[in-house]
């Protein structure tokens, strides 16, 4: 109802209370006013029905919203909207960052080309037919079904943009060795090896707008929960070689959450609460039964991994010729255990720095911090000897200008065993949580936990606070480690026993069917299985967990 008619029906009412109205003017005015009410009513219902909607809509789309929000409840002793600006550390930030990286990822290398996959149909001389029988000779360990959505990554990688394709295949006969000696060790699919092209096609130094780095794309929080070093002079996410056993160990978990390698595959773009949530509202627990209630860009992930492997595979088929790429065929390994910068190598050795980048891109200052402990340095094996020859004055080399004590003193990372307390943050427990679940997602220690809330017990209670500290904090005496230790050790004995062939656990308040199945290394499925029940559990309730 516009502004008009609401001083309409106030200023009749007004009249009918202080004027007198004859019994037909009543009628009249009260009919008029009748129907206004009723068309109110209506504009009422109308709203209530859109907002009602749109708040379906929400809850069905991915948003980050709440999770943010858990993120500024733990600092909401801050000012304002949870933070001040000075409040902005690189711990909360990355959070924020990686919330949004995880639900909202921007595959910067472009793989669509600008084409709408979702209504987009690609023409191709390729034949249904052929094209089917070509993925079925593939012999893929992970299942790769055909269907129009998959058809068309297939013909966008093999026929739409042949001069990326060019490109990522020179690449790919210098990285790919390297992934399949990483998946290999883990004894996983080797085809889980073109996941790098469409997260990063085959760029070791690639940086998403939301800061995920390297071929494998990762986030700060998560690269460091894999292990991967991160610091003023290091950053291993551009490794290729421990992104790729960290990426290797992300899907491993991944898998062994779902049970399925396309639902892995997927989680990797989206994260694992995202499948979660498609596989709970689909109420089936495969890629093409969930598809549609996975976030957008997660859709056309599992196809464009198909259409990427179908590519490679038939390169020959579709003319696609590897371009020339400046990597060396064979690499040596040397253990530095000095400080040591780029230029002195480049110097001694003759061989580029732009070189040494390429082969080493962990090293972020063109420095490789050996004082601090043995890092390792690639060199294309024509100069392993001249290397070797001049090792001893390598390190001396210039080092009063390049290896300057107060340059290095300015970005020297944080020793973990620092005094300093590091940035704090105010925790608000909540329904669920436990001081291990707590310490877990903080990535710190209970003892830590207990240490620098004055806690002598593993009692919590929802809306008590609890300090964390980041890169650092006091220090935890080893009386308070121990008995620490000894309470987790007791708690995990009451909480399973174990019998011949499986393991029986007791479920507690927060747990899910996955975070059971994740922390004893087997799939939902094979609990699901095993004890003839569905997806739902109760606290309470006693599981059979079968052994690896």
């Amino acid at each position: 109802m516009n502004r008009k008619n609401l001083i309409k029906i106030v200023l009749i009412t007004a009249l009918m209370t202080f004027l007198p109205v004859t019994g037909s003017a009543q009628v009249l005015i009260r009919g008029k006013l009748k129907k206004e009410n009723d068309s109110l009513k209506v504009q009422i219902d109308s709203l209530k029905k859109a907002i009602e909607e749109l708040r379906q809509d929400i809850l069905l789309k991915d948003s980050i919203a709440n999770e943010m929000l858990d993120i500024y409840e733990e600092n909401e002793d801050k000012s304002a909207a949870g933070l001040n600006p000075q409040d902005y550390s690189p711990e909360v930030t990355d959070s924020l960052l990686n919330l949004w990286y995880l639900h909202r990822q921007v595959n910067e290398d472009n793989s669509a080309e600008g084409y709408d996959m979702d209504s987009i149909h690609f023409s191709s001389n390729v034949s249904d037919a052929v094209m089917m029988e070509r993925l079925k000779n593939m012999n893929s360990f992970i299942t790769l079904p055909y269907n129009e959505t998959v058809r068309n990554y297939m013909v966008l990688y093999s026929e739409k943009m042949p001069t990326k394709m060019s490109n990522i295949l020179g690449l790919c006969q210098y990285y790919m060795p390297i992934f399949e000696e990483v998946f290999n060790q883990y004894n996983l699919p080797d085809e889980l090896k073109y996941v790098a092209i469409i997260e990063s096609a085959l760029n070791p130094v690639a940086v998403s707008r939301a800061g995920a780095k390297g071929m494998w794309q990762f986030m700060t929080n998560t690269a460091k929960s894999y292990g991967l070093e991160i610091n003023s002079f290091v950053d291993e996410r551009l490794d290729p070689f421990k992104a790729s056993d960290a990426a290797a160990r992300y899907l491993e978990d991944s898998y062994r959450i779902f049970g399925d390698w396309n639902l892995a595959i997927s989680s990797y773009n989206c994260g694992p609460g995202n499948v979660n949530k498609a596989i709970r509202r689909s109420g089936r627990r495969d890629f093409w039964s969930v598809y549609e209630f996975l976030p957008r860009e997660t859709r056309g992930y599992v196809p464009a991994f198909v259409g990427a492997m179908y590519a490679i595979k038939y390169s020959k088929e579709y003319g696609i010729t590897p371009n020339s790429v400046q990597m060396p065929a064979q690499v040596d390994t040397f253990q530095i255990r000095k400080n040591l910068h780029f230029e002195q190598i480049s110097d001694l050795v003759g061989i580029p720095v732009s070189e040494l980048k390429e082969l080493n891109p962990q090293y972020i200052k063109d420095v490789i911090p050996g004082n601090t402990k043995p890092y390792i340095l690639r060199l294309p094996y024509n100069y392993s000897s001249a290397f070797i020859a001049n090792e001893d004055s390598i390190y001396t080399h210039r080092a009063a200008e390049l290896l300057n004590p107060q340059t290095l003193v300015s970005t020297k990372p944080a020793s973990s065993g620092s005094s300093t307390t590091g940035t704090r943050i105010s925790y608000k427990v909540r329904s669920g949580d436990s001081l291990g679940k707590i310490a877990s997602r903080h990535h710190v220690t209970v003892a830590q936990l207990k240490s620098w809330n004055h806690l002598r017990s593993n009692t919590i209670r929802v809306g008590q606070r609890l300090y964390i500290y980041k890169n650092g904090g006091p220090a935890v005496s080893s009386s308070q480690t121990s008995s620490s230790q000894a309470s987790s050790s007791n708690s995990a004995a009451s909480q399973a026993s174990s019998s011949d062939g499986y393991v029986t656990y007791k479920v507690r308040k927060g747990d899910t069917l996955f975070k059971i199945a994740r922390q004893h290394g087997v799939s939902a499925d094979q609990i699901m299985k095993y004890n003839g029940i569905g997806e739902k559990i109760r606290e309470g309730q006693t599981l059979k967990i079968p052994k690896k």
